[in-house]
């Protein structure tokens, strides 16, 4: 009997159930055709005990279109002994790839990245897994899917719904549940880093109108809410995982792709399909509320202790929810490694346990509650390497209109500072980009002397679409920043999507100091002619595009994340403390 309980030959290793594609270069999953018997569940049926049936009908006659499928199953590869490569007259075979780099690593648990490898497993399988899948339109709150092309953006949302068997014991039964743990993933475009924000659930902020779907077809527009709790998004006044979306959008101005929703269950079931998450905690816990009781060291959890472990706030660090959540990114970094290690990549039983328990336990948006577009999800994001993986989370302070502190709010500057590197597809860790955004002789443009800002003469167009932009900009550069020589000359044109600053050869220095003042990327310098201003003096042009933000305000992002942020790199082992 194999890991499964079902019989296979005897002479099948379980890791050679993964066999080299020459087609592809990848590693596919091909489960043994012998004996019609399959090591995977097949669809659903009315009773989960019904025996499968082998190649055969009910009524006893082959299922030929079955046994045309299994004759496009390549068989099995047999261990061979090895010999030399002159006396097999076979050319050398490339070095294998790491599995490793072929999984999905991602917040809410391993389904996407499951279904790279189970995706193989035949149409039943598919059949089976779409079966599992549960979803919720997104009322228009996304971008309509995830591109190959662009960066990609998914909202994982924990819910504290206490619905499931023994879920109960933790109280509040009858709440329809809140957005109890966010996080938003944010993937760059080239795949070479990510960053997953958490985002705390008693901070202070503003619900938008969510124009929802309703039972019937129908579309009920939910009003929003002012200066409540962020976890009042999801569940209550009827809130669905869009309008947590639309939330999210408003606090980052970053647009979701799709969200993937979690309870209590899906923590318990994910963890141990791995078979169990390794933890390590500084000190003894024993906490009543989450019913988590470990001494101080390392443990693997899984199950009920995996999820009193994320739920625990009052026996680590300052006892609130910023201290929770630095146990979720502890908890989810070390998933993602258990997942990533070669004992689950080639163990078709955990793998097909991650199958089952992903899609049975998570809800995903209709844009992607489909197996193939989860398996394509998830070769995209699989394509990133888990060391430039940090995890964040927004940056808070006590609520200044409370007395005793029990909720947060953002803290604008340091705040901003990380959604704009998000945006920008900044990461929080060093990082060997694959392709620089920009050439070293572009990048080469904002080094060298400067002149003083007193001696630029610069012309201000509006080219953003922002009613009064330009003339803003001239009164904070002449006030603020000693530019005297500079002017406005009104709306360019044409609007722009980049800000874009032309110059003279012999008008660098004025450039940089520009550019500097201004926080503008390399890319926006424009090496070229000078034009005259009212005066016939020759100045550099300054036309503001659809990247402005406003007067102050820098256009490019930061390259490093703001001091003193709540940051944990995902292939780094941390101990609770």
């Amino acid at each position: 009997m194999d890991a499964q309980g079902r019989g296979r030959a005897e002479n099948i290793d379980p890791a050679d159930q993964w066999v080299l594609n020459p087609d592809t270069g990848d590693y596919e999953l091909r489960l043994s055709p012998s004996g019609g018997q399959s090591a995977v569940p097949g669809p659903r049926r009315s009773t989960r005990s019904s025996p499968r049936q082998g190649t055969r009908g009910r009524d006893g006659r082959r299922d030929e279109r079955r046994d045309e499928r299994q004759r496009e199953v390549p068989p099995q590869r047999r261990r061979r002994s090895p010999q030399p490569e002159a006396a097999s007259g076979r050319r050398k075979q490339k070095p294998r790839k790491s599995k490793g780099k072929k999984a999905l690593m991602w917040t809410g648990g391993s389904l996407a990245f499951v279904l790279v490898a189970a995706g193989v497993s035949g149409y039943l399988y598919y059949q089976h897994l779409n079966d599992n899948i549960t979803s919720v339109d997104d009322d228009g709150a996304g971008t309509g899917g995830f591109s190959k092309d662009r960066a990609i953006n998914i909202l994982v949302m924990g819910t504290d719904k206490r619905s499931g068997a023994g879920n109960e014991k933790y109280g509040d039964k009858g709440s329809v549940g809140h957005a109890d743990t966010t996080i938003l993933l944010h993937v760059s475009k080239d795949r070479t880093n990510a960053t997953a924000l958490s985002i705390p659930r008693d901070m202070i902020t503003d619900i938008p109108d969510c124009p929802t779907k309703q039972e019937d077809g129908s579309e009920k527009t939910i009003p929003g809410s002012q200066n409540v709790r962020f976890n009042e998004s999801l569940g209550q006044s009827d809130r669905t995982p869009s309008c947590t979306m639309r939330t999210v959008t408003k606090i980052t101005g970053i647009k979701m792709d799709h969200f993937m929703v979690a309870d209590f269950n899906a923590v318990k079931t994910l963890s141990s399909a791995v078979g169990g998450v390794d933890v390590c905690l500084a000190k003894d816990i024993d906490d009543p509320d989450s019913h988590l009781k470990l001494p101080k060291g390392k443990h693997t959890i899984e199950g009920e202790n995996a999820l009193a472990f994320v739920r625990t706030r009052h026996s680590v660090g300052t006892g609130g929810d910023l201290s929770r959540i630095e146990l979720q990114q502890q908890f989810l970094s070390s998933l993602m490694r258990k997942l990533k290690s070669n004992d689950t990549l080639t163990n078709p039983k955990k793998m097909i346990d991650l199958a089952e328990a992903g899609t049975e336990a998570l809800t995903v948006d209709s844009k992607i509650a489909n197996i193939m577009k989860l398996r394509d999800l998830g070769m995209e994001l699989g394509k990133l390497d888990m060391k430039n993986l940090s995890f964040a989370t927004v940056p808070v302070v006590d609520n200044p209109a409370e007395k005793v502190h029990t909720t947060v709010v953002p803290n604008e500057t340091k705040a901003e500072q990380l959604f704009s590197m998000m945006r920008a597809d900044e990461s929080l860790t060093a990082v060997k980009k694959k392709q620089k955004k920009e050439k070293a002789a572009v990048a080469a443009r904002l080094k060298g002397s400067k002149s003083a800002a007193s001696e630029v003469r610069v012309d201000i167009y509006n080219g953003s679409g922002k009613t009064g932009a330009a003339q803003t900009t001239l009164t904070w550069l002449q006030n603020t920043e000693g530019m005297s020589k500079a002017s406005q000359l009104g709306n360019a044109p044409s609007d722009l999507k980049k800000t874009t600053l032309e110059y003279a050869p012999d008008q660098a220095d004025q450039a940089r100091r520009l550019a500097d003042i201004m926080g503008l990327p390399g890319s926006a310098m424009k090496p070229g002619k000078s034009e005259k201003n009212s005066q016939g003096l020759p100045a550099i042009k300054l036309t503001l595009g659809g990247d402005f933000k406003g007067a102050g305000v820098p256009i490019s992002a930061p390259s490093k994340a703001p001091e003193g942020i709540q940051k944990v790199e995902a292939d780094k082992t941390v101990c609770a403390k």
